[in-house]
């Protein structure tokens, strides 16, 4: 009989042709070029104050972290799944306020527009019978109304945006303290197609990791036809194949473990997946589309961008349209939530909340620059501080010294980062 076991001292047998040493070596150098070139790229882009949303992503694992280690039910799937409805009133309203940040404005009126529009919803569908899917649609057209009114008033009489949207902060509470007429909430139909936007779930757990799946395909598809574009213009800088796959497996790491907690619950919440959409939608029409370029453009600076043809009044005034439009759905998801409408729902957290989410995930308070995504981040923020303190039994109050703190936070790396970029000749 004879062995066919190597000997230890024979060579390792090769499984296939091999590469010729010169042009294995080659590409070695060429991998730990890009490599380097990319870490590079990192760290100066963290020197010249380019953080983007990466401080929220810190927050966010440290909450986590934190409130996981100190009550186990927080990283619970009915914990998460509720955080995960939780967040989509206000991260609605800050979706919006994220388009007005960019052309360096404020809106201090989105809580109280998305009082109204609920109030609106309430008065016209229970009080005089009108369907729901018309008391929707005129309370939205309400509050696009609303938007137009403000920017009109900011972009072509030149009032600034702090003072237009705090009159209308108080003017729109007051209009919907009027319709309540004394009458401090009205309950919605618990069987109507409102109510049950924040109710329903896909139970079929199938739903959950398609989404997971499509949204992972859909950025690798997105990230490598971006790639191949910038390499074909030539001179921009272009993420290698390498990175790209690798971001791929981190997203899909993330979307199918959420999948997963989820469907050890109810299953993907209507609602999220509603905000999910917002938010995919409204992030290509920012970054992909010749509006969104002029909005950003705007932000940046108004002059060059007024000199280059942009149409600002226009631009201004379509954007306080979005932020009053988004913050009048917020407003109805909010009473959703809670089956009612109610006359206070205007001057309670919901204004601080959505302005800090969007601050808090990576949006500028000086224009020109945040995404969409920054709303969802924030938000995510805010409310896992409130579950956690709320499982923990903590006080509001203290609830309130620690976003106050996180925003503090924020705005400070937000303005240190501005003047690092400045001093770059980046802003």
């Amino acid at each position: 009989m004879t062995s066919t076991r190597p000997h230890p001292a024979d060579p390792p047998e090769p499984s296939g042709p091999p590469d010729p040493p010169e042009q294995s070596g080659s590409r070695g150098r060429e991998a730990r070029r890009r490599l380097k070139s990319r870490l590079d790229a990192t760290r100066r882009r963290m020197r010249e104050g380019q953080l983007g949303s990466a401080p929220a992503l810190v927050a966010l694992a440290v909450i986590w972290a934190v409130f996981g280690i100190l009550d186990p039910d927080f990283l619970s799937p009915r914990n998460l799944s509720n955080l995960g409805i939780d967040i989509v009133g206000a991260g609605l309203v800050a979706v919006g306020v994220v388009f007005v940040l960019l052309l360096a404005e404020i809106d201090l009126s989105v809580a109280s527009v998305g009082a109204l529009s609920a109030a609106l919803f309430a008065a016209l569908n229970v009080r005089h019978g009108v369907p729901e899917a018309t008391a929707v649609l005129l309370a939205l057209a309400v509050g696009a109304a609303i938007g137009a009114v403000h920017g009109f008033f900011v972009a072509r009489v030149g009032v600034p945006s702090f003072v237009v949207t705090l009159a209308g902060l108080l003017g729109w509470n007051g209009l919907t303290l009027y319709i309540f007429a004394g009458q401090g909430t009205i309950l919605l139909d618990e069987n109507g197609p409102v109510v049950r936007l924040t109710h329903s779930y896909f139970h079929d757990v199938a739903v959950a990791y398609a989404l997971a799946a499509l949204g992972t395909l859909a950025y690798f598809l997105s990230s490598y036809r971006t790639a191949r574009r910038r390499r074909a213009a030539g001179a921009l800088p272009v993420r290698g194949l390498p990175e790209i796959v690798l971001r791929t497996l981190a997203l899909a790491a993330v979307s199918f473990t959420a999948g997963w907690t989820l469907n050890q619950f109810l299953g993907l919440p209507l609602a999220l997946l509603i905000f999910l959409v917002f938010l995919v939608c409204l992030d290509v029409l920012l970054r992909r589309t010749p509006y969104g370029r002029r909005i950003v453009a705007l932000g940046g600076n108004i002059e060059p961008a007024r000199r280059a043809g942009i149409a600002v009044t226009s631009v201004c005034v379509s954007v306080f349209m979005i932020s009053s439009t988004m913050a009048a759905i917020g407003g109805l998801f909010l009473a959703s939530r809670v089956s009612s409408a109610s006359a206070t729902a205007g001057s309670g957290n919901l204004l601080i909340e959505a302005i800090a989410a969007a601050v808090i995930g990576g949006t500028s308070l000086f224009g020109g620059r945040g995404r969409t995504w920054s709303a969802l981040l924030g938000i995510l923020v805010i409310q896992s501080v409130a579950s956690g303190m709320a499982l923990l039994g903590i006080p509001g109050a203290v609830q309130f010294m620690i976003i106050g703190v996180v925003l503090l936070g924020a705005v400070v790396i937000d303005t240190l980062a501005r003047r690092t970029q400045q001093a770059h000749g980046w802003a």
